[in-house]
């Protein structure tokens, strides 16, 4: 599968590999194509798969007392499912969902734990970005306990264009196409609270949205509105 290489060496995970091993690893995966609002997984699963995104948008949740919580979105050369990777039996502790038509490409837990056997420098690799993952998932618990609705919507966005920006002329644009209730689902909150915080930035000229795409307008005085 040496079309997979080049999408190998823009993931974090893999990046640092030098190009044998990328080829050693490549044939590994398995190609997956699937529709928009497919579940891949489910929580509470056994997990045995790790996924890397080609192209496409998946949405990471859990469900608690029938209310949808939004852990993460992930696109095109993204990566999620790696815990399933680290011990053999463990559990999804979320659902994945497709936001659109995706392509992934596969890699089960048998094929990859006899190649990290070989390869100490990916092993290493996947703790860091695990604990990376960790640190953000600590950073929502914080602000779900501490910051009002209106900061973590704000301070939501800016993390969305942090992991999705787009430099536009008119400013950083979310290249995720977002309903309200999606961003209320990340933030949570409910939809009307997005909303009117929305409609108050569209009228401060602080941010600007066509076609459910958000672009922030003047990043620093977004930020300035975290109290």
């Amino acid at each position: 599968m040496k079309t997979i290489v080049p999408l190998l060496q823009h993931i974090p995970l893999f990046q640092e590999l030098a190009e044998d091993d990328l080829f050693g690893i490549a044939p590994l995966f398995a190609e997956k194509k699937v529709n928009k609002g497919t579940i891949l997984f489910v929580e509470g699963d056994v997990g045995e798969e790790l996924y890397l995104i080609q192209s496409g948008v998946v949405k990471i949740y859990r469900v608690d007392e029938a209310k949808e919580i939004t852990l993460a979105l992930f696109r095109d050369g993204d990566f999620f499912g790696e815990m399933s990777l680290l011990s053999s039996g463990m559990t999804r502790s979320a659902t994945a969902e497709t936001l659109a038509s995706s392509t992934f490409y596969v890699l089960n837990r048998t094929s990859f734990t006899s190649f990290l056997e070989k390869s100490p420098k990916l092993c290493l690799k996947l703790l860091e970005m695990t604990m990376q993952r960790l640190r953000h998932a600590n950073d929502q618990i914080f602000d779900l306990t501490f910051l009002g609705v209106r900061s973590r919507i704000i301070k939501t966005m800016i993390r969305l264009s942090e992991q999705h920006g787009i430099m536009t002329p008119t400013g950083l644009l979310i290249d995720v196409k977002l309903t309200h209730q999606q961003l209320a689902n990340l933030v949570g909150t409910v939809r009307e609270s997005v909303t009117k915080v929305l409609q108050e930035m569209l009228d401060d000229e602080l941010i600007y949205i066509d076609k459910k795409l958000i672009t922030l307008r003047n990043i620093e005085a977004i930020k300035a509105e975290i109290r």
